[in-house]
């Protein structure tokens, strides 16, 4: 249930994803055992430290160290599927093929323990209704284009229910559990049509702002009908309206000049801005 967002990959040019460029330069481990896109890590992390912080518990740890491990796995089998795909063995595929092993033996370890540490199995119920969302992912993966629009947006929402997860693992009522789901995919729905549509702009290329700037004010009053309901904090209101405000400003004329990569560090503080957000409006009633 790994993030699926790679943004700031598709920045950074996928060089990793060229097997050739990799038999020729020799193996780096490090490109092989972790992601490269920081987006990625982003929206693997946001739910994971949301669901901590708002929802502590051993079974939550477990989940975290889980999600964490699935998140890992995806990198290095992604190369794998590629490589058994096009029918060759690079000199990265048996290590690939280890760190993918390692991985998913560290989540299936970790969920095992959520599972005996958990009030109840209730908490399988966000993670039962993702499954069709990481199968879609995965497909994606396998045909080696998980840079596409429809990976990106499954594969963060998927990964987005882990939080819910997470707070029934604590005893969390339903409502209030998917709640934080709903919360969080509003966040990055729109923020992934946003970073692609900035990047086609900085390529002067033709980019629907329209229907980013739609999403967003869509994701907007998912969070106050959420609020409305007692279902989330008023300060997730304010925290999707200054995401509202990101988006004019980066189509306005003002912010034409930012780069690349400054669009991407920018939503890594988006998103923890989000997540601070969320947390301090359960905690202080607000």
């Amino acid at each position: 249930m790994s993030q699926t967002i790679s943004y700031v990959g598709q920045m950074q040019g996928g060089a990793l994803e060229n097997g050739e460029s990799a038999r020729s330069r020799g193996v780096r481990v490090r490109n092989i055992a972790l992601p490269v896109e920081h987006g990625g890590w982003g929206f693997s992390l946001e739910p994971v430290v949301l669901g901590l912080l708002v929802a502590p518990s051993l079974a939550a740890l477990f989940l975290a160290i889980a999600t964490m491990g699935a998140f890992l796995a995806r990198h290095p089998l992604k190369m794998v599927m590629g490589d058994h795909r096009r029918g060759r063995r690079l000199r990265r595929t048996p290590l690939a093929e280890r760190f993918a092993l390692l991985y998913i033996l560290v989540a299936a370890i970790s969920f095992l323990a959520a599972l005996k540490t958990a009030g109840s199995y209730e908490f399988l119920l966000p993670l039962l209704a993702a499954l069709p969302l990481v199968i879609v992912q995965l497909i994606y993966d396998r045909a080696s284009r998980s840079r596409a629009l429809l990976p990106e947006l499954v594969g963060a929402t998927a990964m987005a229910s882990i939080v819910a997860s997470i707070a029934l693992a604590a005893g969390w009522q339903r409502g209030l559990a998917f709640g934080l789901w709903a919360l969080l995919t509003a966040r990055v729905v729109p923020t992934i049509l946003y970073v692609r549509a900035r990047l086609k702009t900085l390529h002067h290329k033709e980019a629907s702002t329209a229907i980013v700037i739609v999403m967003h004010i869509l994701a907007l009053f998912i969070s106050l009908a959420l609020a409305w309901l007692t279902l989330a904090p008023a300060l997730a209101v304010i925290a999707l309206l200054i995401l509202l405000a990101r988006a004019l400003f980066g189509f306005s004329s003002y912010d034409r000049a930012t780069s690349a990569k400054q669009i991407g560090i920018r939503e890594l503080g988006f998103g923890a801005m989000t997540v601070v957000a969320i947390a301090l409006g359960h905690y202080l009633n607000l």
